[in-house]
């Protein structure tokens, strides 16, 4: 289990192929990995959006996503999973979250994976605040699916 905050941008495929890499105990194991990229859309609530901030507590961010992770592998027959979120000032397209899950067959992977970004979504203390044309807001609300 691998949980990461970080404030720079990242390429996810990149990130994938390096965690993935520095696991030769993984190697032949796994049948199945489930990914998920979440990325920034240029609209939400009927607006454009022109960019975003992240904000968060680093520790008790950390620990929701830590604890997050761990009831999936305890639900689930899971080898290994990955977390990675953005903070701070993010654009339109920018990956926001990388979500990763290897296990012998996908009956596990895929829903773990699903388990994974909807309970961050309802549970990571994140707070959002988008840049519209005209204005900033804090969003109140999260989109669902």
């Amino acid at each position: 289990m691998s949980v990461e905050l970080r404030g720079k941008p990242f390429d996810p495929w990149q990130v994938l192929q390096a965690y993935q890499n520095a696991k030769p105990e993984l190697a032949g194991k796994f049948g199945a990995t489930s990914i998920f990229v979440g990325t920034m859309r240029d609209f939400n609530d009927g607006n454009d959006v022109q960019a975003m901030t992240l904000e968060h507590y680093p520790a008790m961010t950390q620990k929701h996503l830590e604890a997050i992770s761990s009831e999936a592998e305890q639900r689930w027959d899971l080898l290994d999973t990955l977390i990675i979120h953005r903070y701070g000032e993010i654009q339109p397209n920018d990956p926001i979250v990388l979500l990763a899950v290897w296990s012998a067959h996908r009956s596990e992977s895929f829903p773990a994976c699903r388990y994974l970004i909807e309970e961050l979504k309802t549970r990571a203390p994140f707070w959002k605040q988008e840049m519209t044309g005209t204005n900033s807001r804090w969003v109140e609300h999260n989109t669902l699916g």
